[in-house]
């Protein structure tokens, strides 16, 4: 039997050479549910806003745990002693941390996989590998679930200063070209410690934090909340559930089994078993591209309008505003839609509706991101700062939407 050398390098357009450091690793990504990751989108529909955002889970999975790696070695550097199987579930916890994602991921949470959040189905694929890996995976599932005695670890992977935000916001700058969000990571690692088993940062670091939030503020409004890919989300939500709605209602809709299936079906948490967790993982961006691409030429003009909106990239109006939009403005519109249509007022609502958007690049709420002084004390970064900026990213800022067709401007 010829011996395969599993110790790879990937060629990253941020890092550069990404190196795969064990066995273990290698075999975990070469999973077919890993390889899924290739087959769905980091940033959903954006897209359609920013040409350039077509990479993929799979991309920010490996950054995230190339970030791992360098914090590692920064921490043992400065005496934090991290031993080689510790090493290996921190590594294993952020490679998998986005593996139960969905096509279009949010959108599908919304309306098709009901209420089931991705990371709940990211631990339930954790389970599976793990049973298959002969538990080689159970101390990363331990910092993963936050149960493992050294805190700091559960930081690395999910916190406000975590592996995961560092590659997204570097990454998704790159890939859309809003050079805003470009954090620099490399400092940010480099001034990593532990101080009582929290990670902190120390204080010669805190500018490179203000940088960091600013830039996810600013990530926010100019990609994730960027009121395009918003509206696009929102009118593929739509698709969902109306797809949903008519294959209940007996109507046969052209999609692969897989999406089929959960549409015919209401499945929760408590559902997802190892044939419900194989059967989602052969749902990728594919099936809802192909899906809606079928749909457009579908009889129920809902389905079709809507999914031709997505496939030509022809959108419905969004309008936003800082104050509340009045009931009575949507309900205009959607009497004016309806009668223009010959259909009813509630199915208008496919087409007119309103909703709210939040903004706070850092929570006060949260566990927070720690200065650690020269004096050795340790302050919230937001007391620590001399920047008044910092007060005003921890402030929740939400805005109004209202959607509409654009024949009704």
């Amino acid at each position: 039997m010829t011996h395969i050398n599993k110790l790879k390098i990937f060629n990253d357009p941020i890092y550069g050479f990404i190196t795969i450091p064990n066995e273990l690793v290698y075999d975990l990504i070469q999973h077919p549910y890993f390889q899924r990751l290739r087959r769905i989108s980091q940033m959903g529909l954006s897209y359609l806003v920013y040409p350039g955002a077509n990479h993929t889970r799979f991309h920010h999975a490996l950054g995230c745990m190339h970030l791992m790696k360098k914090a590692i070695d920064t921490l043992r550097f400065k005496d934090v002693v991290i031993s080689e199987e510790e090493e290996n579930a921190l590594l294993i916890a952020i490679l998998l941390h986005d593996i139960g994602h969905g096509p279009f991921s949010h959108a599908m949470e919304k309306s098709i996989v009901e209420d089931v959040h991705h990371e709940a189905i990211s631990l339930l694929f954790m389970n599976q590998l793990n049973e298959e890996f002969d538990g080689k995976l159970s101390l990363a599932i331990q910092v993963f679930k936050g149960e493992y005695h050294r805190k700091f670890m559960l930081q690395l992977i999910s916190s406000q200063l975590d592996m995961d935000r560092m590659d997204y916001l570097k990454r998704d700058s790159f890939y859309t070209g809003v050079a805003e969000g470009n954090v620099n990571s490399e400092r940010l690692i480099q001034m990593m410690n532990v101080e009582n088993d929290v990670l902190v940062i120390e204080e010669k670091g805190i500018y490179s934090v203000e940088k960091f939030l600013l830039s996810r503020r600013l990530m926010y409004w100019q990609a994730y909340l960027h009121k395009t890919s918003l509206v696009a989300e929102l009118i593929l939500m739509k698709v969902l559930k109306r797809a949903k709605e008519l294959t209940l209602k007996g109507v046969k809709l052209p999609c692969s089994e897989p999406l089929s299936y959960f549409m015919h079906n209401k499945i929760t948490l408590e559902d997802f078993d190892a044939e419900k967790l194989d059967l989602f993982s052969q749902l990728d961006d594919f099936d809802i591209i192909s899906a809606l691409k079928a749909w457009q030429r579908h009889s129920d003009f809902i389905l079709s309008t809507l999914s031709k909106m997505i496939i030509n990239r022809d959108l419905l109006k969004i309008k936003l505003s800082a104050e509340k939009i009045p009931m009575e403005e949507s309900q205009s519109l959607k009497e004016e839609f309806a009668e223009a249509h010959q259909i009813s007022a509630v199915d208008a609502g496919y087409f007119i509706f309103r909703g709210k958007i939040k903004n706070q690049a850092y929570s006060k709420e949260a566990e927070p991101i720690r200065i650690l002084k020269k004096d050795k004390t340790i302050e919230d970064v937001v007391e620590a700062s001399d920047q008044l900026n910092l007060k005003s990213l921890s402030k929740l800022v939400t805005k109004y939407y209202i959607c509409f067709p654009k024949q009704l401007i």
